[in-house]
């Protein structure tokens, strides 16, 4: 069953911190984003979905990680009062989600763009937002895929996730298989040229419009490396610049994880043993996990609340000071809580394709925008029905071009 919350585990930190808030109250009209006008909280509502948001944002020197509002991770935690669940669905990235338009014109977008659709709303004239700058477009994404309405979301960047974690003192991880990855982007060094500046100066005005093709392919025949450069900085830009990477390994077993290195083992996609967005987010799931257990572990409380001040900035919710209360009502009753993991992959009701831009994408194996098989998926790992219809892993999917209709 059920791919930029291990970052998303910040749910339960953010939470958490926005309950001792209430004793602050800067605190919380800081992290705190009214969306849709949420009638009160019904007394006999026992179950809700929030989406849980991780993105890169902008640090405290105010430089902004690349693709800074990308969702990087993605999750809809599915709580249920009643049963004592919480069931974590993870989304893939890469997911192609079909957007309503005021033109009724068909527009399609892979899912970790949609929040920073949102945040630009000028760029995307055509696409139908009721509330621009909110997540809004994206709970709208998340229930054309998932069947399920979101109720609220929480949102967090790499900079108060690492400072979440370092509060609660590190976290022990039970880290499932050795892996190394060798490609995990090294923060403030996205632009460097790795002392190749020289060469670069001389192919990058072939990277804007309108540059001279026969110049390109006479420099390119006279100094065939640059031409392998040039590939190299679109196909393989570890191999063009690779002072901007750096390596990454763990070991299986129990590891405690500070901040930044519970961001890198979250993070990390590019491993031959636990790569993909597929394992990334098995690992985010058992992270959350792992963070639940710290939470509920003794004197955690005096730590977040000395942090609130610092993590404000990095925070953002919809969660309305009665809905807070509700959940943090639940506190108390945290260790009674069962994890029901969620999750989906292109080898079973996804498969790998393209779009007509050449990007790659994932679709419902039945077919694009055909849902429901996932949706049906989903609803069975809430309701925990044994045995979970999942199918055995499909033969490796060819990818082939969706063109928009």
């Amino acid at each position: 069953m059920v791919k930029k919350l291990s970052i998303i585990a910040l749910a339960f930190i953010a939470v958490y911190v926005a309950y001792f808030s209430l004793q602050t109250a800067d605190f919380y009209k800081t992290i705190y984003k009214k969306g849709k006008d949420t009638p009160p909280v019904v007394k006999e509502k026992t179950e809700y979905n929030i989406a849980l948001i991780g993105y890169g944002g902008i640090d405290d020197s105010g430089k902004a990680h690349d693709g800074p509002f990308l969702t990087d991770s993605l999750m809809v935690a599915h709580i249920d009062i009643k049963k004592n669940t919480v069931s974590l669905i993870s989304l893939p990235r890469d997911l192609w989600v079909k957007l309503p338009t005021k033109s009724k014109e068909d527009f399609h977008s892979k899912i970790n763009s949609l929040y920073q659709i949102s945040l630009n709303p000028t760029n995307y004239p055509d696409v139908d937002m009721k509330k621009p700058g909110t997540p809004e477009l994206l709970s709208t994404g998340l229930k054309i895929v998932t069947g399920l309405t979101i109720d609220n979301y929480l949102a967090i960047d790499f900079t108060g996730f690492e400072k979440a974690i370092d509060s609660l003192g590190g976290v022990d991880v039970d880290v499932q298989k050795t892996f190394d990855d060798y490609e995990y982007p090294i923060t403030g060094k996205e632009e460097e040229l790795c002392g190749r500046e020289a060469e670069f100066e001389q192919v990058k005005k072939f990277m804007e419009k309108g540059f001279d093709e026969e110049e390109k392919k006479k420099l390119f025949a006279e100094k065939p490396e640059l031409e392998k450069f040039f590939k190299d900085i679109t196909e393989d830009p570890k191999a063009a610049f690779p002072c901007r990477y750096e390596q990454l390994h763990f070991d299986k077993g129990m590891t405690h994880m500070d901040g930044a290195t519970a961001l890198k083992y979250v993070r990390s996609r590019h491993s031959l043993q636990d790569g993909s967005d597929f394992g990334r987010a098995a690992r985010q799931q058992q992270f959350v996990k792992a963070v639940k257990n710290k939470l509920i572990s003794v004197g955690m409380v005096t730590k977040v609340f000395s942090l609130m001040n610092e993590i404000k900035k990095h925070v953002e919710m919809d969660i309305s000071m009665d809905e807070m209360k509700k959940f943090m009502g639940e506190a108390p009753d945290a260790a009674k809580y069962r994890f029901i993991s969620i999750h989906m992959s292109d080898q079973d009701y996804l498969k790998s394709s393209f779009s007509d831009y050449g990007g790659y994408i994932l679709i419902p194996r039945t077919g694009e925008d055909n849902w429901k098989e996932v949706q049906t998926m989903i609803q069975n790992g809430i309701l925990e029905i044994e045995p979970t219809p999942t199918p055995g892993p499909t033969s490796k999917v060819t990818p082939t071009a969706v063109k928009k209709k």
